[in-house]
């Protein structure tokens, strides 16, 4: 069996999310399966050069799982011959140089989102990656999640007939990081570092709800900094200055209304952290991170609503659990092989840095909504 390595440089994997989902869960997972298998019996197998600032940090996460190449130098990351990929794990404000380093050295650039921290500059990113040749990616990881592909499955099956409205809830509590640790790194709140949840959220909600239901048209945002103060990984405290919640409403083409409340000062008393209720003619769903469930016209029961007695209905046990139909793998993995197939196969692929930048934009326009308390029009991207 013929084997087609591709050589990653993959810049930010000291980070919780860099570490756990791309390069534990994902490369090396796709390592230890024996590699991307293609038609012709060939096999795409990623070879890992780790970038990381922190030396010490960087070695010991390239001893602890075999890994030869490490190097805090991304100039001499690309400079590899054999690394053809790009990656980029780090925070917002850092993403920019080392995309553009890479472009620059005429890499394919698979990344993180936000791609940027304003449109102009995701879209500057989109056209010098255009104007060099380079294939490019960006995550977009919750596509891949098994009860957004349910639902996905139930959309292209005409199952709720016409979409009336999407009702979106995310979040959970983050400790303040007095009394217990937070579970997110403090410069998530704070604005100057690229933190805020519409920069981080809007991203996600933007491409959820394009590639399920459409193309958002306008957005009316109200956000908020619920938790004004709280204490970093070393103790001391700061002021939150980007926002921790955002609540959300999205017209989407043909008329569908979204809302979407997005809050890391929330706790939670639903089945996931993450579910969406779709209603439509024909029936409802709500999806989670891997549940979905329905309810059909056709058995929809008749609710009445009497305030002077207890109801005796079990709302819940009248919907229906949809089945997987398939086996559900690591939504991060499954997308870093498609694009590891696209990269060496030329196969298709639309999640490129223009769907990143859209994702840019609707969080800019979601924070000028804010900001100036009016519906904001989201005009369709080109580059």
């Amino acid at each position: 069996m013929a084997r087609r390595t591709v050589g990653v440089a993959m810049n930010g994997v000291t980070g919780r999310m860099g570490y756990n989902q791309h390069l534990l869960r994902s490369v090396l997972a796709i390592r230890q399966q024996g590699g991307v298998a293609v038609a012709d019996g060939t096999v795409i197998w990623p070879e890992p050069v780790l970038i990381g600032r922190n030396e010490d940090r960087i070695r010991a996460i390239a001893e602890r799982h075999g890994i030869e190449r490490w190097t805090t130098d991304v100039g001499k990351a690309l400079a590899e011959p054999d690394v053809e990929v790009y990656f980029d794990a780090q925070v917002t404000s850092a993403r920019r140089e080392g995309v553009l380093a890479a472009i620059a050295a005429g890499k394919h650039v698979y990344c993180e989102k936000p791609t940027a921290e304003s449109l102009e500059d995701a879209l500057d990113l989109a056209r010098t990656a255009a104007t060099a040749g380079v294939k490019t990616g960006v995550v977009q990881d919750k596509l891949f999640l098994p009860g957004l592909r349910k639902l996905k499955r139930l959309m292209d099956g005409g199952f709720f007939g016409r979409v009336l409205s999407v009702r979106g809830e995310f979040g959970y509590w983050v400790f303040e990081g007095d009394w217990q640790p937070a579970q997110r790194p403090s410069w998530n709140y704070r604005a100057e570092d690229g933190g805020g949840i519409v920069l981080d959220m809007f991203c996600h909600w933007q491409y959820v709800l394009r590639d399920i239901f459409g193309p958002v048209r306008s957005v009316q945002a109200l956000t908020a900094t619920h938790i004004p103060e709280r204490v970093d990984e070393h103790g001391n405290a700061y002021a939150a200055t980007a926002d921790d919640a955002a609540y959300g409403i999205f017209e989407l083409d043909g008329g569908i209304v979204a809302q979407i409340n997005s809050s890391w000062a929330t706790r939670v008393n639903r089945d996931e952290l993450v579910e969406f209720h779709v209603d439509g003619t024909e029936g409802s769903a709500v999806a989670g991170l891997r549940h979905c469930r329905v309810q059909h016209r056709s058995i929809t029961p008749k609710a009445v609503w009497n305030p002077d007695l207890p109801s005796p209905v079990d709302f819940r046990a009248q919907w229906q659990e949809v089945p997987d139909n398939t086996e559900f793998d690591n939504g991060f993995k499954e997308q870093w092989e498609l694009f590891l197939r696209h990269v060496v196969l030329d196969e298709p692929w639309q999640w490129d840095l223009l769907a990143g930048a859209r994702g840019v934009q609707l969080a800019e326009l979601g924070l000028r909504s804010a900001a100036e308390g009016r519906r904001v029009e989201v005009p369709e991207l080109t580059l």
